[in-house]
């Protein structure tokens, strides 16, 4: 029996610890396994594009658990009222090569990324950094704010997005939180002052959300939605101006900022970093670029969270997914001769 783990179970694991602590926790693992980043297998995702969006598959395994996430990209959804982003993962056993766990991935996804997102600015960006700029409040916009209220202190938010109606979804979701929020007449007044940029935009287009004239030394940039080929939202000379840091190189070339670049444009790898193996910001007129485009290595650090939480747990849901006859060469007879009738029956 496989545990699985759904929307409401997620929703009820999110309300029991707090979308602060989860967010938190997933921060402290995924940099725990950046730490030891060459022991995992890593390629950059299977990504099949269409017009109108991309379907991908994103591996990663240690010498324990294999995982791996499906997710799209389809920036039109949210027309047909449908996720633009959705997701559902699943770890492994790499001893057996059994199933574990499965796991909806569309709030987890969220959860994780922004959880890299502050980790990453925890060694970026500014020790002092009170006053972050959140360009475009889509999906992943509260999950943002949070992550850098609870990691960095953001205390100050500046927003915009060109839809009033994602406006007004962010300041009623993010009441009560104790952040001061300053809602910009546009995307150069939400950067100006910002001690953090973060631009999460949908659309999938090459834009300029941001241009280098709209950049003072010393800001953190941390772009979240330029995650595909053909879709950025930053200046080329910002990158130009700035050090840029990435998950995984091949991957950030294909979809990140960087496919705007000379293929041999000078990034750091943001596990160099933790490792001290390269320096991250050297003084306070650095300007640094986050280019973060996803990497399976967070799916597989917040899948394993979630599975060591769920074994803590009394109340585990789980899955009839792989059969189990008592004799594993007699396959058939889970078919022919009413072995296990109970696994059938909740299979069906």
């Amino acid at each position: 029996m496989v545990a699985y783990l759904g929307v409401l179970q997620l929703r009820q694991i999110v309300n029991e610890i707090g979308t602060e602590t989860l967010i938190a926790a997933l921060a402290d693992r995924i940099e725990a396994d950046f730490h030891r980043w060459p022991e995992f297998d890593k390629s950059p995702r299977y990504a099949s594009h269409s017009a109108r969006g991309v379907v991908e598959l994103m591996p990663a395994a240690d010498a324990e658990r294999f995982a791996f996430k499906y997710v799209n990209g389809h920036p039109g959804n949210g027309q047909l009222g449908l996720q633009t982003v959705a997701a559902f993962g699943m770890l492994a056993d790499v001893d057996t090569g059994y199933p574990v766990l499965i796991s909806e991935m569309t709030i987890l996804t969220a959860l994780r990324t922004a959880a890299t997102s502050a980790m990453a600015a925890r060694h970026l960006a500014r020790k002092d950094s009170r006053t972050m700029a959140v360009i475009g409040l889509g999906a992943q916009s509260e999950f943002q704010s949070i992550a850098f209220s609870e990691l960095l202190g953001i205390e100050n938010l500046r927003i915009w997005d060109t839809d009033p109606i994602a406006t007004k979804k962010f300041l009623v979701n993010m009441q009560g939180r104790g952040i001061a929020i300053h809602v910009a007449s546009g995307a150069e007044d939400a950067a100006a002052g910002a001690d953090i940029v973060t631009t999460v935009t949908a659309d999938k287009k090459r834009a300029r959300i941001l241009s280098g004239n709209m950049i003072a030394a010393g800001t953190h940039i941390n772009a979240v939605g330029g995650d595909c080929p053909g879709k950025t939202e930053l200046g080329p000379e910002i990158l130009e101006r700035g050090r840029v840091f990435v998950e995984h190189t091949p991957q950030t070339r294909i979809e990140g900022e960087l496919q705007q670049m000379p293929a041999d444009f000078p990034v750091t790898e943001l596990w160099q970093v933790i490792r001290g193996e390269a320096p991250g910001r050297t003084g306070r007129d650095d300007i640094t670029v986050f280019d973060s485009v996803g990497f399976a290595i967070e799916d597989f650090s917040a899948l394993s969270l979630i599975y060591d939480l769920l074994c803590e747990r009394s109340d585990i849901a789980r899955l009839d997914l792989i059969a189990s006859p008592s004799d594993p060469r007699d396959l058939f007879g889970l078919l022919t001769s009413g072995e296990n009738p109970q696994v059938l029956r909740r299979a069906v």
